[in-house]
């Protein structure tokens, strides 16, 4: 039986002063811990985007490749992994973006998306929404079409959904 949205929320930990002093990390563990928690999740997100044409899932590393496979066998498409710098083997594409100090990168290999793919962006957390922008950018900009943007939680007073606008954004934890 599927869990419940409110259900799977109270798998979420909160971890005081983490990375740093004044953050409470909502850290997702206890749920990928939980077989039937963290399948419900998947089938949640499925739903989330069922009756799409999709051609594959695209997913920033760590987490997102966690949901973004996952996912992606549920679904019966492919999977499309975004990196860091120097991470694929292959001939790549990149997308450079502004941190709050400096600036990241995501790649992908250069032949991942051809025109006129559907793809759906995944991660676990939807938080400024820098990194899922920058995603849309790099895939879009290879000739993909994005189908949206989806997100197990969200920390939705860091307005990530701003960056992220001209996109359909689903999350099943919203904040």
């Amino acid at each position: 039986m599927t869990m419940t949205p409110a259900e799977l929320a109270e798998l979420i930990r909160l971890v005081p002063d983490f990375p740093k002093p004044g953050i409470q990390f909502k850290d997702i563990t206890p749920l990928l811990k939980h077989g039937r928690a963290f399948k419900s999740s998947i089938h949640h997100m499925a739903e989330m985007f069922k009756g799409e044409t999709i051609h594959a899932i695209a997913a920033p590393e760590a987490r997102g490749f966690i949901f973004g496979t996952s996912l992606a066998v549920e679904m019966g498409c492919g999977f499309l992994p975004i990196r860091k710098p120097n991470k694929l083997p292959y001939e790549t594409k990149s997308h450079t973006y502004d941190l709050e100090y400096g600036t990241d990168t995501v790649h992908m290999h250069s032949d991942a998306v051809g025109a006129g793919d559907r793809v759906l962006l995944v991660d676990d957390v939807l938080a400024t929404g820098g990194t899922m922008a920058a995603c849309a950018e790099l895939v879009g900009g290879m000739g993909g079409s994005i189908v949206g943007c989806g997100f197990l939680l969200e920390l939705g007073f860091l307005n990530g959904r701003d960056k992220l606008k001209d996109h359909r954004v689903e999350v099943v934890l919203p904040e």
